[in-house]
């Protein structure tokens, strides 16, 4: 049995290495060999298409997945870039109002030597009968009781209590000058510096009213009211509002003014602590 097994091996060696050399050197193929060749050609062929056609399949799924992740992070970055967009119109907004505000600081500065503490809104009151106002600034920082307060637009009261890193401030519709506690608010007339009146919060109509103007000083609608600087308390040259009407006082010897306020008392995000100058004494 070995024996036959090795003829055979011997045998399948032998036509191995004949037809190898058969086949060597030979440019032309025979008709069986070129029947086996366009057959398993056309096979190939026949086999590739919708193999090819399977790997296209899947290979556009991958594309699709990949256009998809894409279209995902484009939306993020569109989504990213609008809050970018909200982000910075709030921050081109707050830089504009600063800007104006460090204009006007600048321009008081000059005009009148005062010099302003910008500080933030921290908190505020909802008493109807005692409007105040809290400021992140204190002792600390140098805001002293009855320091005037203002924004950009106009006054906004008066600094009436001071701890170490806050301060509370009343608002001027909170000022009764004819109570005990009362601080009156002098004003006069732009342009008219002659003029004189005091500042009230009337309850019923809740408005500004500028009250005890002389007979001879008539306001009329539009004047711009301003404090007076009498008093030591509020500097001369802060806008207060405009007249919106007027009407005869008491006895018919003075006029009462309505006054439409100039700050927005209900609004308030930044003001402006006003620090006059000391005057040394002699």
């Amino acid at each position: 049995m070995r024996n036959k097994r090795l003829f055979i091996l011997m045998i399948g060696l032998i036509v191995f290495i004949a037809l190898m050399g058969f086949t060597m050197g030979r440019t032309r193929l025979t008709w069986p060999e070129k029947f086996l060749n366009d057959a398993f050609g056309t096979v190939q062929g026949a086999l590739y298409r919708p193999v090819g056609a399977v790997a296209d399949f899947f290979r556009d799924l991958g594309r699709l997945s990949d256009v998809y992740k894409e279209n995902e992070q484009l939306r993020q970055t569109v989504a990213q870039y609008t809050q970018d967009q909200i982000k910075f119109n709030l921050l081109e907004a707050d830089n504009k109002r600063l800007e104006d505000a460090l204009h006007f600081t600048e321009q008081q500065k000059n005009m009148d030597n005062y010099r302003y503490l910008i500080a933030q809104v921290v908190g505020s009151t909802s008493n109807p009968y005692e409007k105040t106002i809290t400021i992140n600034l204190g002792s600390r920082d140098g805001i002293k009781p009855e320091m005037a307060v203002r924004t950009v637009d106009g006054l906004v009261g008066l600094v009436s209590k001071v701890k170490n890193f806050t301060s509370t401030v009343t608002l001027i519709t909170s000022l009764d000058p004819n109570s005990s506690k009362g601080t009156p608010v002098s004003a006069t007339f732009l342009g008219r510096p002659e003029s004189f009146g005091i500042i009230e919060y009337d309850d019923e109509t809740q408005s500004l009213q500028m009250t005890k103007i002389d007979e001879h000083d008539k306001p009329a609608e539009g004047d711009k009211v301003i404090t007076s600087g009498l008093g030591s308390l509020f500097p001369k040259g802060i806008i207060i509002g405009t007249v919106k009407s007027s009407q005869v006082g008491d006895f018919g010897l003075t006029y009462t003014a309505i006054i439409e306020p100039a700050a927005k008392y209900d609004h308030l995000r930044e003001v402006f602590v006003v620090v006059v100058p000391e005057v040394e004494e002699p």
